[in-house]
């Protein structure tokens, strides 16, 4: 039997995971059968053109018509409408998906979250980057000990998209919509690989900045303020005594999507960037500098599903992985294909999906927390 999937929004984030959708039937014969159901938004003729496209069976303007009758809702559409549809979806029974930051605002978070527990159905929300083999790789090095005691994390994400002041406003620089700007579209991945490869966090420093005040509305004679962060950076204390650096900005000149990580240990260190996304950079206790390992051997994760060694892989192949892991837990399987043994992160058991709104939430804290600390000048203790 096929899972019914519907997707709310038709633009960036629905193109990358229809495509995901597509993929899984050739690459992951273990997934579960999976079909397009239908696709929502509010204007008919792009979301009919969106159907043909993207391989959807019909159409909807009104996601509560659809909630109760798909298997699965997606919910990819603009942060402010992140958090009713996926409540009533989940006040149905209906297993949820959503995109990141998981809502504008830290109450919000916590109401999805809440949802989540109550209904006992996988809410999943898309942190895409734990997807990346490389990433994974990283996380059985550490848990593995290979590193020694952690010491460090650095984690850097830098756009330049915005740094045209004439460049034309959206719904991403406006707090009511997006929440936050940089904070919380590129810092909430930075935070949850944080989390993931070295653990919770418990207090932070953080410092935001808008250097563009407002900005020309496309089509029109007029000018909206920008009322979001255009950059940020913070310090981090981890729970196991690591510190933490985090930054990212849309103002980063000659930077399009350059996501990087770096993490240092007693006995070792490595290196990430989302550039070159089947590489990771390893120090190990007594070499002379980094050694690059490509990690596209067949034992890698999620690797075996895809090409002959050295074949590497791209962006939006991390969907195609996490689309696999969380339907396979709709479906209650256990996915093959994620990891090493070792690496008990995700799918660890039939029904389970990480991360999930219980990640998106703990993410959302640490975000709230450097905005809180931004105002007040001072160190601010997470939850």
């Amino acid at each position: 039997m096929s899972l019914q999937v519907g997707v709310l929004g038709y633009r960036f984030m629905g193109k990358a995971h229809a495509n995901a959708l597509a993929r899984l039937p050739m690459f992951f014969p273990d997934a579960p059968d999976v079909e397009r159901d239908v696709i929502v938004g509010r204007d008919e003729d792009a979301l009919a053109d969106a159907a043909d496209r993207l391989g959807f069976s019909r159409t909807a303007t009104d996601w509560r018509d659809v909630i109760e009758e798909v298997d699965v809702f997606y919910n990819l559409g603009p942060n402010h409408v992140h958090a009713e549809p996926a409540i009533a979806a989940l006040d149905t029974g209906t297993p949820v998906f959503c995109e990141k930051p998981l809502a504008p605002t830290l109450e919000s978070a916590r109401e999805m979250r809440d949802a989540a527990r109550d209904a006992g159905v996988p809410a999943g929300c898309a942190f895409n980057y734990r997807f990346v083999p490389a990433i994974r790789y990283a996380r059985n090095l550490i848990d593995a000990g290979e590193l020694g005691e952690i010491r460090h994390f650095r984690g850097t994400y830098l756009q330049d998209w915005l740094v045209d002041p004439d460049a034309p406003w959206s719904w991403r620089n406006d707090e009511g919509m997006a929440g936050s700007g940089a904070l919380g579209d590129l810092g909430s991945h930075t935070v949850d690989l944080a989390r993931f490869l070295i653990g919770d966090i418990e207090r932070v420093s953080g410092h935001l900045e808008t250097f563009v005040d407002e900005r020309p509305v496309e089509g029109e004679n007029e000018t909206r303020p920008v009322t979001v962060d255009d950059a940020y950076s913070a310090q981090a204390e981890f729970e196991n005594g690591a510190m933490g650096t985090f930054e990212a900005s849309r103002f980063a000149t000659g930077h399009k999507n350059d996501n990087r990580i770096g993490i240092h240990g007693s006995e070792g260190s490595l290196r990430f960037s989302l550039e070159r996304l089947n590489e990771l950079e390893l120090h190990r206790e007594g070499d002379r500098g980094y050694e690059t390992v490509l990690v596209t051997e067949e034992n890698d994760p999620y690797v075996d599903h895809w090409w002959p060694p050295g074949h590497v892989i791209g962006w939006e192949h991390t969907f195609v992985h996490e689309n696999y892991e969380f339907l396979s837990a709709v479906a209650g399987e256990t996915p093959t294909a994620s990891r090493s043994e070792s690496d008990a992160t995700a799918g660890e058991n039939d029904g389970e999906f990480t991360p999930g709104f219980e990640e998106g939430y703990a993410a959302q804290e640490v975000l709230d927390a450097i905005a809180r600390s931004d105002e007040s000048g001072e160190w601010v203790e997470v939850a």
